[in-house]
């Protein structure tokens, strides 16, 4: 470790100015706290005296002096996080690069004065350990279980990177609530993709802006709710990825916030047994024959239509009832942050449903479409003033 990493303030060190619980440095601290460990909630508060603590497995309990500037994070759920308390700017790394960028803003093209300038930012998957050093985060918004799943950091280089430079906090394995490497597995907990946001969002201060994004999608599951229709009338569905010529199908309704934009639906899943993606072919699909095709990681981008030509032109698939009815959609991007699961939410309501939520428009590519404001799920204004602060 060089002086460069060590850089001090007023007399301060940066791991004095950034001070969190040694859960992560004691290695096996939170198997013995009770509090944490089986709770079902993360915990989290502002002090009178301006610090900033929160408590979320498998991380355990950190405490900021003040709110992030520069931010490192894993994969695009964290990151959405920053955007959504109007922090996008303070990410310094981000999963996708400058593939995920102009996904980002292909959303966020429908909220004013909202955007993100992620593209030119390093790849977070992977990273060098050396790279943490360089980046000098103030926070490393990301799993540090998940970090440990990759190839580039051991055990011991989380630790070092915590205690040179900033601490870990965040949760990945929610997202299907897959298993954490087996050295994490007595002290992880498993979220919801809210339950993450609270308390990202009070490292950063902004629990206002929480507090009024979460009445926003607690409307939106309510309107789901009310309006959905009953279990026998409800299409039958399936979320798949096409990666090349290979089709992997995904659970709809299975737990963790990848399918947060799916599972509040309550459609018939196909493969109603399936807990993980699993490949199957084309002979396979039309055995079950879905009413509702939802092509994964497809919205914001181009792709879609390739998709749906090379279904239309295979023998087998182009037998489906979904391509037969011209329902072979743009799906959501599975590890979403908050404003994309508003945005997905409305988007799968649409595409099950369009009798109780309106017409799903013809997608190809380029921006989230525009929706008539009496068929939009939710007030993209006030969603857009929430993030810049407009509270």
């Amino acid at each position: 470790m060089t002086d460069e990493t060590d850089t001090t303030v007023d007399g301060s060190t940066r791991r004095e100015t950034l001070k969190y619980g040694g859960a992560l440095a004691a290695g096996t601290a939170l198997a013995g706290c009770s509090e944490l460990v089986g709770q079902e909630t993360p915990a989290g508060s502002s002090s009178d005296d301006g610090t900033y603590s929160v408590t979320m497995a498998p991380a355990g309990t950190i405490e900021l002096e003040s709110p992030p500037e520069s931010v490192y994070t894993d994969l695009t759920h964290h990151a959405g996080m920053a955007l959504a308390v109007g922090r996008g700017d303070a990410v310094n790394a981000t999963w996708g690069g400058d593939r995920f960028g102009p996904i980002w803003n292909n959303y966020l093209e429908r909220l004013e004065g909202v955007s993100v300038e992620w593209s030119g930012l390093p790849n977070s998957f992977n990273l060098d350990k050396e790279l943490f050093y360089e980046l000098e985060s103030d926070l490393h918004l990301a799993d540090p279980a998940y970090m440990t799943w990759m190839d580039s950091l051991t055990r011991s280089d989380i630790t070092d990177i915590e205690e040179n430079v900033a601490p870990w906090f965040g949760n990945t394995f929610s997202n299907t609530h897959g298993s954490p490497p087996e050295e994490w597995a007595d002290v992880y907990e498993y979220y919801t993709l809210w339950e993450i946001f609270e308390q990202v969002a009070n490292l950063f201060g902004s629990e206002e802006r929480y507090r009024a994004l979460a009445d926003i999608h607690a409307s939106v599951l309510t309107s789901i709710e009310q309006n959905r229709p009953s279990p026998n009338n409800r299409p039958t569905a399936v979320t798949l990825k096409v990666v090349d010529e290979s089709l992997w199908v995904y659970p709809l309704n299975a737990p963790g916030f990848t399918y947060a934009h799916t599972r509040p639906l309550g459609a018939t899943d196909v493969f109603p047994d399936l807990s993980s993606s699993r490949q199957i072919g084309y002979e396979t699909l039309a055995e079950h024959d879905p009413d509702v095709l939802l092509v994964a990681e497809m919205m914001g981008h181009s792709g879609i239509e390739d998709v749906r030509s090379t279904f239309e032109e295979d023998p087998v698939a182009r037998q489906l009832t979904a391509v037969a009815n011209d329902r072979v959609y743009a799906g959501g991007v599975r590890n979403q942050g908050p404003i994309l699961n508003l945005f997905q939410l409305e988007m799968s309501a649409k595409q099950l449903y369009p009798d109780a939520f309106g017409e799903w428009p013809t997608y190809t590519e380029g921006p989230y479409p525009e929706i008539p404001t009496d068929e939009q799920l939710f007030d993209r204004q006030r969603v857009a003033d929430i993030i810049n602060g407009d509270l």
